[in-house]
């Protein structure tokens, strides 16, 4: 019990003194709040531009998808996105999916359906960790709900990259950023510049256009219900509205006698 006893001292002692050695290095690298973006969806009676989506799915497609999974949706929600079947279906067949086992008992490839998940970029963590110098790239389903900020974070981080300032040392295979916690992010811009991606619509594709596009995307993917439960929120406030000026009226026809 002893040697146990000295190693659990010995442990918390160096977990404090990790506490106590790394504020000021967090404090110095203190993360910016990020600007208030103005999105189509904010408000009570916001709701999703349907054209920035669909541009933000293709930045997702052509560029996040490289790293970042989203395991929480199928192609065929892009439908929601007012996509039609044949488009939905086109997008699906870009990818190969393992599928089986077959008659023979064997794992195949086959092309994707609507019904599949969005296609992962790696096939387990380790090999996503690999393929990042340890890091792990973060599932993108419910990313904007999921970080304090929401989608003005997420536009913020990914138009928040430049050249750290005088006297800030960057650690290896790190970059900065001044909207992520200590300024020094794993995750290279993944927005390089205007015309990283051609849209389809002809809309320039400038980094501030393709951040908020994708976020536009995201934020709809991790909350596809938004606009249902607005409108379902707007008619209960009206409902009780109305029931609560007919409430009152029948209590002052009812004690309208009583002096």
């Amino acid at each position: 019990m002893a040697p146990l006893r000295s190693r659990l001292r010995a442990a918390l002692l160096a977990g404090g003194l990790l506490l106590v050695g790394g504020a000021p290095a967090l404090a110095a690298g203190e993360a910016l709040h990020p600007p208030d973006t103005k999105f189509s969806f904010d408000g009570l009676f916001g709701t999703f531009d349907r054209a920035s989506a669909q541009r933000g799915f293709q930045v997702y497609k052509e560029v996040c998808s490289n790293c970042h999974s989203m395991r929480q949706h199928s192609y065929r929600n892009l439908r929601e996105l007012g996509l039609s079947d044949a488009e939905v279906r086109a997008i699906a067949a870009t990818v190969q999916v393992n599928d089986g086992p077959n008659d023979e008992g064997q794992m195949f490839e086959r092309p994707g359906r609507p019904s599949d998940r969005f296609r992962s970029p790696f096939t387990n963590e380790k090999a996503a960790r690999a393929a990042n110098n340890g890091a792990l790239p973060p599932d993108l389903s419910v990313i904007v709900k999921a970080r304090e900020g929401g989608a003005d974070y997420i536009h913020a981080l990914l138009t928040g990259y430049s050249d750290p300032p005088e006297g800030v040392e960057l650690m290896d295979g790190m970059n900065y950023n001044k909207y992520f916690a200590g300024r020094q992010i794993a995750m290279a811009p993944p927005l390089a510049g205007e015309g990283q991606v051609e849209f389809k619509d002809g809309t320039t594709a400038t980094v501030e256009q393709m951040s908020r596009d994708v976020t536009t995307f995201l934020a709809w993917a991790a909350e596809p219900e938004l606009e249902s439960r607005k409108q379902m929120g707007v008619r209960i406030i009206l409902f009780l509205t109305i029931l609560g000026g007919l409430t009152y009226a029948v209590k002052r026809k009812i004690w309208s006698d009583v002096h």
